[in-house]
This record gives structure tokens, C-alpha cells and sequence, in this order.
């Protein structure tokens, strides 16, 4: 059997007093997610791996969560992440975190932030950064 990975994570947006900017900002949000490509074989980002509270469901900060399982996709892993950052290119979001949790390496937390604070779609502003959590695995 394949190793497993498992990836998952959540995109922050951030808190307004503004209701009509918030709903503004998390329509564009909920577009872009729902542009995705949906069953299309084996996307590295795909539509049905996140989820989102609706409107009544969230206090003031939108949080879009999401996670799959994967066939060792760290060994692809660049790829993974220039799709996820094409993602967080469309988006309205302050920090993004994303956990991959793989059996023969241990787990890794990414973490993107914006060099303003926050991010507006099509702002060129990303910035990552990893922290390598080794907690076992099969090596380990």
C-alpha cells in the first residue's frame, strides 16, 4: 500500500465592521472556491476539499477550512503549493496555515502571511513560511 498524506488547513479572512464590505469580500471568496475544479480526476486542489460557515455562521472573521487525503503527495509537493497560492491569489484572506501530515516524514506546518496584514485578489504580496514538526512516523 501507497503511503498515505493527509493535508489539511484553513485561510483566514479578516474582521470589519463594514457588513457590506464583509459580504462583498466573502461572495468574491465563496466564487473562487467554487471555481475550482470539481472531480476532475485527481486535482491537487479541489472544490469538494473545502468548506465554509454561511453568513449567520460566522462572528466577524470568515474561516475557510479544508483538508483531503492524499497518495504521498509531499513527493509533489512544489506543485501543491503553486496551486494553493494561485488559490490565495484569487481570495480575500490575512493568513492562510496549511498542515501536511505524512507517514514517513512527520508533520509540517506552512503558513502564509501578506506583507500589509492583509490580502486583497491579485495582490502579489505572499509570503511563506515552513516549520518542520517532526513527531514520528515510520523513520522516526
Amino acid at each position: 500500500m501507497e503511503p498515505e498524506s493527509i493535508v489539511y488547513g484553513s485561510i483566514r479572512d479578516w474582521p470589519s465592521a463594514d457588513v457590506e464590505q464583509c459580504r462583498v469580500r466573502r461572495a468574491v471568496n465563496r466564487r473562487a472556491l467554487d471555481n475550482l475544479p470539481q472531480g476532475e480526476g485527481w486535482p491537487f486542489i479541489g472544490r469538494e476539499m473545502f468548506s465554509w460557515c454561511q453568513d449567520e455562521g460566522v462572528y466577524q472573521t470568515q474561516v475557510i477550512h479544508f483538508g483531503a487525503s492524499y497518495r504521498a503527495v509531499e513527493y509533489e509537493w512544489a506543485l501543491w503549493v503553486r496551486n494553493f497560492e494561485a488559490l490565495l491569489n484569487e481570495l480575500y484572506w490575512t493568513s492562510a496555515v496549511v498542515h501536511l501530515e505524512t507517514e514517513l516524514n512527520g508533520t509540517h506546518t506552512f503558513r502564509w502571511e501578506t506583507e500589509s496584514g492583509s490580502h486583497s485578489p491579485h495582490q502579489r504580496d505572499l509570503r511563506m513560511r515552513c516549520a518542520w514538526e517532526r513527531d514520528g512516523g515510520v523513520l522516526g
